[in-house]
């Protein structure tokens, strides 16, 4: 039995004969699902049956055997629709016929190469959509831009949206448009990521929308509503051969959507989707609606820079050691291709690049030639170096080899990008991610191992074929290379398999199906879907329609005869809705009809799964405390996918016992565990054990914050005025980095646990900052000292102090309609009271900002803007009326309504409004609105009598956690 937790777990072998060498894999005492793939299939000699045998490694006679029959298996056509490239002179830049666009490329190049002059006019001189399918390294970018341009030229007006599949494409596409593109054609461009969320005014004066697909997708759902949508004129889908990918889905929905809005509104839109070579592309043109004229799908070795590649296999079972073995043929390679010249290593982990940097310094030093790499004086040597955080590759780039992985923070990653780039270096070992991101090409790139670690199955599995073909496109310098060299070292057993289809065009597949739940609840929420025939139609639209034509089996349709076709579709329509029903995201009805309920809006508006909301509906309740809601907050389905990688689940064991609340140290080899410990290793503002956990932190935190608004949603639905309180408490700890018993003012800088308890709560330091600087800082110059102290000041006096007025409640009708009508008729007023938020410090510029204040939250990862929750509610009964998020930069009135009655009473005599912050502990607001005597003869009139000052307002002690006087 495992102690830590890890699950039980029996390592097997699952050979199928006469086909591949055996695969190893770890099998839990649950079902699984897991396909084993024949690339070796073909339609001429196809067999009648498999063979599977699966053998324990640690049981004797622990065996089964299966014969796997392949009888009703209907391959696809084999495509090989590709487009000749033709034998063209490069056409010259001032074919652009434009000085401003041509200013663009004036220090790129003179010439377009030959894929962008042969798909030139279709670019540059019609509106067709177009699929470009070219090997990594063709300028795909290029020409993309040439689109732009003529979108700019002959649609004013219009906007561009762009989508890449990853933020570091995004956040590239960023840096590069701003220098150039936006900024010579004097356009506008926003970014749409994780990361950054701009306000709906920058949207709206936006002409170029970067943005990855979730961000897109979430946007376009609600297009109806969203007018900016509809005016694009022209959509680029970067890499859309990752249609087949995890985050394929998103990609898919996009397209359709898009081309079903077009058709619903009557507006053109351009479609440009750029790839690599596909051997299925004439499907994928077809569904984006590409005419011939449009169409380009060019060999993988049609390449500006030809590519040499070398495919090295090694033994070895276990992974590590094996890694270890290619080391030295990765240093004999570098001498061998490119001795000079710049050189990538690409790795599958962190940890590698740390070993592989280390081994090829001591191979390089075994030679006599320690700064064999190094390319800089040993003065500008130092100054790097002074700058560099991170002891590995301080030392690292002592030998001229820098590394770049996700574990290494902003600064150190673009500082080894940098030297890089300008050769100041001549080895670059860096994580695969590298290869979609910064454009870093190199002469030579060497893939030390073709598997990495997925820590959802426990097991090394092998990169797509899309991966590997992406870190190979690095290989070869347009500006300064004549060729390119890439070096494939991988598991001996697969050779074979990696030289026959390396260059070959491979086919996408649709993986739609297995994310059609989240996407159908979307498209009930916003109405295109409200009949079982609508989600069968709305299937039409998509790429997994078509290639269901194609290639049924794989999907597994016995047959594309119409009959059975629609039996297939209406079938996997009803367990949709279905497993949505059960989610509690829909409600259906006899006849086929479909509405979504409460927490399918929720889901949907907050981007969350169908299992997400079944967790957060089930689990939710009366009276909960923040503790309890941080546990479910962490079950969050997403949260499945944070990695845990190899022995953390050691690391999160011996975490656990240094947080304050318990977790389960049985199942911390669990990303939910993981997740709550980040979590509150956060909270307590303790040292993380490795650089790994503060990437994941920030993931963590990025995810949590949209989780707990959909929370907090979904417990004001129910009426829990505490639980709701609650949710907006386990906010406020998430933005501070604080628990919601530590002292309040640990907010500020240079405050902590200790000297914390010689100051006045937040709320009074605040309120006497407002009038009393002097004092103030004398306050605090006797704890932090006399700087510290004006720093602290300085924040303070940046934190809200914020004036709560109402009027006096009066009696409203009720449209005739409304849900609150009960059957006897008896509801038909209620009451409406008007709030006033005034904000009374600051600097006097305010005034005049058209979006709130930005809050001081330095242990957040992400920069936001303040807000607000407006709770309304009545105390005894602890009933939630209403809640109101808002957000302002001077004042603003919200009009609240709640009932006549509460519970058993026969009349309300009063109601408590109270206003808690988002972003900082210990702000909160509370108090008690008196309600006239219940007169449905007579409205009650309007007026702000009631002026507080927060400074004098009921405010919650979060020491005590008792609401007192201030």
């Amino acid at each position: 039995m495992d102690r830590l937790g890890r699950g039980q777990r029996e390592r097997a072998h699952l050979p199928h004969r006469d086909v591949d060498p055996h695969e190893e894999d770890g099998l839990r005492a649950r079902p699984a699902h897991r396909l084993l793939h024949d690339p070796h299939l073909r339609a001429s000699a196809l067999p009648s049956q498999y063979y599977v045998r699966v053998l324990s490694e640690s049981w004797l006679h622990a065996e089964a055997f299966h014969a796997m029959s392949l009888q009703g298996l209907v391959l696809p056509d084999r495509h090989r629709a590709h487009t000749e490239l033709l034998d063209l002179d490069p056409l010259p830049r001032s074919a652009l016929n434009d000085p401003v666009a041509e200013a663009m490329y004036e220090k790129r190049f003179t010439h377009f190469n030959p894929i962008q002059t042969q798909a030139f006019h279709t670019l540059y001189h019609t509106d067709e959509s177009v699929l470009l399918g070219a090997p990594t390294g063709s300028g795909k970018t290029v020409s993309s831009e040439l689109t732009i341009l003529r979108l700019f030229k002959q649609h004013p007006g219009q906007k561009v949206v762009y989508i890449a599949p990853l933020k570091a494409l995004v956040r590239e596409r960023i840096d590069d448009w701003t220098e150039g593109l936006c900024r010579i054609l004097n356009k506008r461009m926003v970014e749409l990521t994780g990361e950054y969320t701009p306000d709906i005014r920058a949207l709206l004066a936006a002409d170029l929308i970067i943005c990855t697909p979730e961000k897109w997708d979430g946007i376009s759902r609600n297009w109806q509503s969203r007018g900016y949508v509809k005016k694009v004129g022209l959509l680029i889908i970067d890499e859309i051969h990752l249609l087949g990918a995890d985050r394929g889905p998103i990609l898919e929905v996009i397209v359709s959507r898009m081309r079903y809005i077009a058709s619903q509104t009557g507006r053109s839109l351009r479609l440009v989707g750029l790839s690599t070579a596909l051997s299925n592309a004439q499907d994928l043109a077809d569904w984006m609606g590409i005419g011939e004229k449009g169409f380009f799908n060019f060999k993988p070795s049609v390449r500006p820079v030809p590519l040499e590649a070398h495919i090295q296999g090694y033994p070895g079972k276990f992974y590590c050691p094996r890694m270890a073995t290619m080391n030295k043929p990765a240093y004999a390679a570098i001498q061998t291709h490119s001795p000079t010249k710049p050189v990538l290593v690409f790795v599958s982990s962190r940890r590698q690049t740390r070993l592989t940097a280390l081994d090829i310094i001591a191979y390089a030093a075994a030679d006599e030639r320690p700064e064999a790499f190094v390319r800089m004086a040993d003065g500008e040597m130092e100054a790097v170096l002074a700058g560099v955080r991170d002891p590995s590759l301080r030392h690292t780039l002592q030998f001229g080899i820098g590394m770049h992985h996700a574990g290494l923070c902003e600064s150190d990653r673009k500082l080894a990008e940098t030297l890089f780039v300008a050769r100041k270096i001549q080895v670059l070992v860096a994580t695969s991610t590298l290869a979609w991101g910064v454009n870093t090409p190199a002469h030579l790139v060497i893939i030390k191992g073709t598997e990495f670690f997925d820590a959802p199955t426990k097991r090394y599995v092998d990169f797509p074929i899309t991966d590997i073909l992406q870190m190979m496109g690095r290989a070869g310098r347009p500006q300064y290379d004549k060729h390119g060299v890439a070096v494939i070292m991988v598991h001996e057993p697969k050779k074979n398999f990696y030289k026959k289809f390396l260059y070959e065009p491979f086919p996408v597949e649709s993986s739609l199906p297995e994310q059609l739940a989240e996407h159908i609840n979307a498209e009930v929420v916003s109405g295109t879907i409200a009949t079982m025939q609508d989600a069968v139609d709305y299937l039409s639209w998509t790429f997994f329609y078509r290639r269901l034509l194609q290639n049924p089996s794989y999907y597994d349709l016995e047959s594309t005869e119409p009959e059975c076709l629609s039996e297939f579709l209406s079938g996997m329509v009803e367990d949709v809705f279905a497993t949505l029903e059960e989610a509690g995201c829909v409600e259906t009805d006899e006849d086929g009809g479909v509405e979504p309920t409460t927490a399918g809006r929720v889901a949907s508006y907050y981007y969350l799964h169908h299992r997400t909301m079944l967790t957060f509906s089930s689990s939710l309740h009366e009276d909960m405390t923040v503790e309890e809601l941080l546990h479910v907050l962490c079950a969050a389905h997403e949260f499945s996918e944070l990695p845990v990688r190899h022995n953390e689940d050691k690391l999160n064991f011996q975490l656990a016992g240094t947080v304050r609340w318990q977790v389960d140290t049985r199942t911390c080899d669990d990303p939910h565990t993981k997740a709550n410990l980040l979590l509150q290793a956060h909270f307590g503002r303790g040292e993380l054990p490795i650089s790994d956990y503060v990437t994941d932190t920030k993931t963590v935190l990025d995810s949590s914050l949209r989780f707990m608004q959909a929370m907090a949603d979904v417990s004001a639905d129910s009426g829990w005025l505490a639980t709701t309180i609650a949710v907006c408490n386990l906010v406020q700890c998430c933005m501070q980095g604080l628990y919601p018993e530590d002292p309040s003012v640990m907010q500020l800088p240079h405050i902590t646990a200790e000297n914390a308890q010689a100051l006045p709560i937040l709320p009074k330091l605040l309120a006497d900052a407002s009038c009393n600087h002097e004092r103030v800082t004398n306050t605090l110059t006797n704890v932090v000292g006399r700087r510290n102290a004006v720093e602290v000041v300085r924040v303070l006096q940046r934190m809200p102090i914020v004036s709560v007025s109402w009027g006096e409640p009066r009696l409203v009708e009720l449209p005739s309609d409304s849900e609150s009508d009960n059957e006897e008729g008896d509801e038909e007023h209620m009451w409406e009271v008007t709030v006033r938020l005034v904000r009374d410090n600051g600097p006097k510029q305010r005034k005049s900002r058209a979006s709130a204040p930005q809050s001081y939250a330095p242990r957040f990862p992400k920069v936001k803007e303040e807000g607000w929750w407006l709770l309304l509610g009545h105390l005894p009964t602890q009933e939630l009326y209403a809640i109101k998020r808002l957000s302002f930069s001077n004042s603003t009135s919200v009009r609240l309504n709640f009932p006549t009655t509460a519970g058993n009473l026969e009349n309300l005599s009063e109601v408590t409004v109270i206003l808690l912050s988002d972003a900082y502990i210990g702000l909160d607001q509370q108090y008690t609105i008196k309600v006239p005597v219940h007169d449905n003869s007579a409205d009650v009139g309007v007026g702000l009598n009631k002026q507080v000052h927060p400074a004098r307002a009921r405010r919650r002690d979060e020491a005590s956690g008792d609401a007192q006087e201030k």
